[in-house]
């Protein structure tokens, strides 16, 4: 007879959070990203930034990844 082990709900807790937090960054990086696009692209400060609302996107995604990479 074969045993499964069984990770406890702390390990599972654990391994959870490790892969938001991989999500959470992948999607920081991805909205600015968008965010920084959407500004190239904007014939005005007015238009980006209703282009940037319609998407739920904020400016300051878009500062915030040019200076992390």
């Amino acid at each position: 007879m074969t045993w499964a082990r069984h990770s406890s709900p702390t390990e599972e807790q654990g391994l959870l959070a490790g892969i938001r937090a991989e999500e959470h960054a992948h999607m920081s990086v991805q909205n600015g990203r968008a965010a920084r696009t959407v500004a190239g692209h904007a014939s005005d400060a007015i238009e980006c930034a209703e282009l940037l609302a319609m998407l739920g996107l904020e400016a300051a995604e878009g500062r915030r990844a040019a200076h992390a990479g």
